[in-house]
């Protein structure tokens, strides 16, 4: 069952379509997921009884595992590969449609709405970070882990630690950038009055932010743990 004692990370860890309700509820369950389900409900405005209530109904309706929990049982190399083929690609197929959207936005609309020049300049900045981080792990950083785990020998704990290390400041710093986004954008909230491309730009970016705390989720809370040791 579970708690609302339990941490956010590990309810997805024990029930990968509680990621689902989190992204819902705006509740981070990656580089934020070290917490109890209780406190991140709380900071939220929600009834932490009723998240944790809807996702054990969840969990018992549906008792069959399902493909999400063989993350925890895939071997480094093919939980990479995975990583790779669906998050980076969608990174590097997404990232220049939204910020095709951005800056047309920014460009219509920045006169007169201040925020959404913050907007620009924040997503400009988590692009480039998200690009040059994608770039880093399959150029080394994944190539070292990988070897880390089919041979003991090839890379010290200490390497692979430091590599580890690393990602883990940049997943939080992408985080940071994103929770600054979701904030000056209302939520993703466009204004009653906002054209469909504004609409589609806000949509785009709750996706994005969607999409990368899965990203994050499946690095730090299942692929990194395992050399901790």
């Amino acid at each position: 069952m579970i708690t609302q004692e339990m941490t956010v990370r590990d309810a997805v860890l024990q029930y990968p379509a509680a990621s689902d309700v989190f992204k819902r509820l705006k509740i981070d369950f990656c580089c934020g997921g070290n917490r109890p389900i209780q406190e991140a409900a709380e900071e939220r405005g929600l009834d932490a009884a009723a998240v944790v209530e809807q996702l054990n109904t969840m969990k018992q309706a549906a008792p069959s595992l399902g493909i999400g929990m063989d993350w925890q049982y895939m071997s480094s190399r093919a939980l990479i590969e995975y990583i790779v083929k669906k998050h980076h690609q969608y990174l590097r197929v997404q990232l220049p449609q939204i910020a095709a959207n951005v800056e047309r936005v920014y460009h219509v609309h920045g006169g007169d709405q201040p925020h959404l020049v913050q907007m620009a300049e924040l997503f400009r900045q988590l692009r480039a970070e998200l690009e040059a981080h994608i770039a880093k792990e399959e150029e080394t950083s994944f190539p070292s882990i990988i070897r880390a785990e089919e041979d003991a020998n090839a890379v010290s704990h200490a390497d692979v630690r430091a590599v580890v290390a690393e990602l883990e400041g940049e997943h939080d710093g992408a985080g940071n950038l994103l929770k600054q986004l979701r904030i000056v954008t209302n939520d993703f909230t466009p204004p009653e009055h906002a054209c469909t491309t504004y609409r589609i730009t806000y949509a785009r970016l709750e996706e994005l932010e969607g999409m990368t705390f899965e990203h994050v989720h499946l690095e730090n809370n299942v692929l990194f743990p395992r050399f901790d040791l």
